[in-house]
């Protein structure tokens, strides 16, 4: 996973929870917390960083996951390899992100493998859209969208379907709300 998913949750963390408990949750999961944005690391030290916080602040490692997804979506849009890639809608701006970020993430970073995205039953105002992930991170990728709906002032209501146990396989139905 690149670094700049783990140097941008811990901006958050230390935003939202200080540095006190930023470097509580670094101690609690025996991590040294040395990221740097560019850097590739293992997905499962994110996960128990997650884990590590939710234990300190008590709240739901999901519910977590879900902040950190709205909070991250911004900072992903400034980094994207594609700067030009113009989308007026939510709906538009996901199937781009499959059909063509994912696409120069995997020529600039070969290392990498993003999320694969499959899209069905789309009409102007709903889509079906399945999350592949080894990462298994749904409830990050429920709220990335969410976030994405808010930048381009929409209001969408998420349904998640996990179709496995381990969660590497989800359902996101997604209904834009009317203004």
């Amino acid at each position: 996973m690149k670094g700049i998913i783990f140097t941008e949750f811990i901006s958050i963390v230390e935003e939202q929870f200080g540095l006190e408990i930023s470097q509580k949750m670094f101690d609690h999961a025996n991590d040294t917390g040395v990221y740097t944005a560019v850097g590739s690391y293992d997905h499962r030290q994110l996960i128990k960083l997650i884990m590590s916080l939710s234990h300190i602040t008590n709240i739901p490692a999901q519910q977590l996951q879900q902040t950190y997804g709205r909070l991250v979506f911004p900072t992903l849009l400034k980094t994207l390899p594609v700067p030009d890639i113009e989308s007026d809608d939510t709906f538009s701006f996901i199937e781009k992100v499959e059909h063509h970020i994912h696409i120069e993430v995997k020529k600039l970073h070969p290392d990498v493998t993003p999320p694969k995205f499959v899209f069905s039953n789309k009409t102007q105002s709903t889509m079906t859209m399945d999350y592949h992930s080894a990462r298994c991170m749904g409830h990050v990728c429920m709220d990335v969208l969410e976030g994405c709906a808010n930048y381009f002032n929409q209001s969408l209501t998420i349904a998640m379907q996990p179709m496995n146990t381990s969660q590497s396989h989800v359902r996101f139905s997604l209904t834009l709300n009317g203004d």
